[in-house]
């Protein structure tokens, strides 16, 4: 009896592929420029990401945390290592130290500037956790242990991600700041704040998690 429901379910699914008239497409050029004059920035990837799919992305950011308390809660019970091998011959710190420069002014640029060219808070995310993991490269674990503990980075990174929700509702909610000029670096009402949250939090989340994987895998 199943089969035979699975049987009509896609008879009636080819008929309406075939037979029904689909809806006339819309210009791609038109909704560009749609996207553009609703979010007042040109970056229409994060017009979208942030506005459109608002509600897409706020469950991305969660399932981002999960994945960094995911990641904390399967290692805990697992002993550290003994010895962590790390990068000590001066060209490979100096490459590391420079990379770890260029990819934190890169992901400072991204947050601030995302709404108006290509890159936004992920990216910037993205590159700021990977200025920690090549200063962890030739750093001393313990020092940023210490530094992760003292700053209290686990419950900033909670506060962010609750920010990042509130202002969330907020902006679905339509309590959104003025548009501003398109162009300018205050324009896009919410969309720059939501871009500095989503940025801070995917690098305070990657700094978590280079932190227990050198701690209990090492660099290899």
């Amino acid at each position: 009896m199943v089969k035979w429901v699975y049987v009509l379910a896609a008879l009636a699914f080819g008929v309406k592929m075939v037979v029904l008239a689909h809806p006339t497409p819309v210009p791609p050029l038109e909704i560009v420029t749609a996207v553009v004059q609703d979010s007042g920035i040109p970056n229409t990837v994060s017009a979208i990401i942030l506005r459109n799919r608002l509600y897409d992305t706020v469950c991305e950011v969660i399932v981002f945390t999960i994945a960094v308390m995911g990641v904390q809660t399967m290692m805990a019970n697992e002993r550290p290592l003994s010895r962590i091998y790390q990068l000590t011959d001066a060209p490979s710190v100096v490459l590391a130290q420079v990379g770890a420069t260029l990819a934190a002014l890169v992901g400072v640029e991204l947050a601030l500037r995302g709404h108006l060219s290509p890159g936004g808070g992920f990216a910037a995310g993205v590159a700021g956790g990977t200025a920690i993991g090549l200063v962890a490269m030739t750093s001393s674990p313990a020092l940023l242990q210490r530094i992760y503990r003292r700053w209290h980075v686990a419950t900033w990174e909670k506060l962010i991600v609750l920010g990042f929700i509130v202002l969330a509702v907020l902006t679905l909610a339509g309590w959104v700041l003025p548009p501003g000029e398109l162009g300018a670096l205050a324009s896009g009402g919410t969309i720059p704040l939501l871009n500095i949250l989503v940025a801070v939090k995917v690098t305070l989340g990657s700094w978590g998690m280079v932190l227990v994987f050198i701690r209990y895998r090492g660099l290899l």
